[in-house]
């Protein structure tokens, strides 16, 4: 079996060792990467920067935009192709997988536009001085994107670091790297200039230290666990560059007594089913005023029972999860619950004709789990929904602001102070009032606060994190 290679200076590059590709639904090798490390990532860096020392730092931003409007165009073009490697890659219903492709194309539509729109300001001075600030690129710099939403991720990360004029290098996941390498495919036929666009893949511990590593590469993005994204920032803090970081999270959905309550459980169950609940910004704690804990689990627990678990190919509910170690883990956390005496108030099942060596887990609704287990407390990363009972709104803000995470938040009231109030008490980079995620919107900021990392990804604020600002005074006299 050929193995798919390294994209390095527009070119196809192999490694001497390889590493397995396993489709999720049936557990089974269909493909091969290379293992790329310390050598490749070094080689995609000095190709980064001769691009940067290059055409690619020469092109001015409507030329960098257009590349990327026309980039897009060709992941729409291929959309399809795009869905179904994502599909066998993580075992996402193919549903999802077509979405994933639809979004990443929009990234690059959306920076695409973007790019000739970042402005500088000038500055008020004494008399004699003209004073202004620009945005420059970093440089080279290096993405590290997880297996849970190859797509969505690279054109996350990759779109806004092009539109600034940075050269990348991107380490997908070895999970998950497929989608990322027809990108790179992609690129080169929109014309990107070599060099500019460097995918290396491999394991985070060779590939991905090495790039973070890196002397050359002056800006990291990084989005995974809180435990690599620690190591990541100790690595590029040696050589004193940036770092954005996005470490997941253990959101609440905080319910009370005067929401819509059918269109809260609805949107709810989604938010921590969707994408077997890998998902950083899932839902996985609903937070329940005291007085309709009983009717509202209720109806979440018939919605679980409704769900339904299969292949990416049968584009069921959910599909499995990514691999046989995170289906361990998730299952774990299942069996923790059991041996410490918690509720079980539903379970989803697996549909049928499902394949089975595949790694699939039962999405599981867990009733009245105290505020510090470690089920309320630790990010699962799967289909798990713990659901929590509160006395009132300053209960319920606590156990809200009560774990080591901030990334996101969901309020559902009709009570306009009352959702104004804790939209600004909750320690989260985003929360929604009456509904969850907006739709994903790629104009909206996402980042988090405490636990879950610092900088922000998406909307025009992630262009900013990709460009050093640099002032410029000139004295020129009365």
């Amino acid at each position: 079996m050929n193995a798919h290679q390294h994209f390095i200076g527009g070119t196809w590059t192999g490694s001497e060792a390889t590493l397995p590709v396993i489709n999720p639904s049936h557990g089974q090798e269909m493909a091969r990467i290379a293992r790329g490390g310390a050598a490749e990532i070094d080689a995609a860096v000095k190709a980064g920067q001769a691009a940067m020392d290059g055409e690619w730092g020469r092109l001015d931003a409507v030329s960098r935009g257009r590349l990327m409007l026309k980039l897009a165009d060709l992941i729409r073009r291929d959309a399809e192709i795009l869905a179904r490697m994502e599909s066998e890659d993580v075992g996402k219903p193919m549903t999802l997988a077509r979405n994933d492709a639809q979004v990443c194309a929009r990234y690059f539509e959306y920076y695409g536009g973007a790019a000739d729109k970042v402005h500088g300001d000038t500055i008020p001075f004494q008399n004699g001085f003209t004073v202004m600030t620009v945005y420059e690129p970093h440089g080279v710099v290096g993405v590290i994107v997880p297996w849970n939403y190859p797509l969505q991720m690279t054109g996350r990360s990759v779109a806004p670091a092009l539109a600034m004029g940075n050269a990348v290098v991107l380490k997908p996941a070895e999970d998950t790297s497929l989608s990322a390498l027809h990108l790179a495919k992609l690129a080169a036929e929109a014309g990107f200039p070599a060099g500019s666009l460097n995918v290396v893949t491999g394991l985070g511990e060779e590939a991905g230290a090495a790039l973070a590593a890196h002397k050359g590469i002056h800006h990291i993005s990084f989005t995974g666990s809180r435990e690599v994204g620690t190591l990541i920032q100790a690595a590029a803090a040696k050589n004193t560059i940036p770092v954005t970081l996005e470490l997941g999270g253990k959101s609440p959905q905080v319910v009370f007594a005067d929401a819509d309550l059918s269109d809260a459980g609805s949107v709810i169950v989604k938010a921590i089913t969707q994408n077997a609940g890998q998902t950083c910004s899932a839902g996985s704690r609903v937070v329940i005023e005291d007085k309709i804990y009983d009717s509202f689990t209720a109806d979440l627990a018939r919605r679980f029972k409704d769900l339904r678990v299969g292949s990416g190919e049968q584009d069921l509910d959910l599909g499995p999860v990514v691999n046989a170690k995170q289906c361990e883990r998730v299952q774990g956390y299942i069996d923790l619950a059991r041996r410490d005496g918690l509720t079980i108030l539903a379970e989803g099942e697996l549909g049928t004709n499902v394949p089975g060596d595949g790694y699939y887990v039962r999405p599981t609704l867990i009733g009245d789990v105290p505020p510090d287990h470690r089920l309320a407390q630790e990010e699962i990363f799967g289909p798990v929904l713990v659901a929590i009972r509160v006395r009132d709104e300053a209960e319920a803000l606590a156990v809200a602001n009560g774990t080591e995470y901030g990334l996101a938040a969901g309020i559902w009231t009709s009570d306009l102070g009352r959702a104004l109030r804790l939209s600004r008490g909750i320690k989260s980079g985003q929360v929604f009032v009456n509904n969850y995620g907006a739709g994903g919107g790629v104009e909206l900021p996402f980042g988090g606060v405490k636990g879950s990392g610092h900088g922000r990804e998406k909307g025009f604020e992630a262009l900013y994190g990709f460009g050093a600002m640099k002032m410029i005074a000139i004295k020129h006299g009365a």
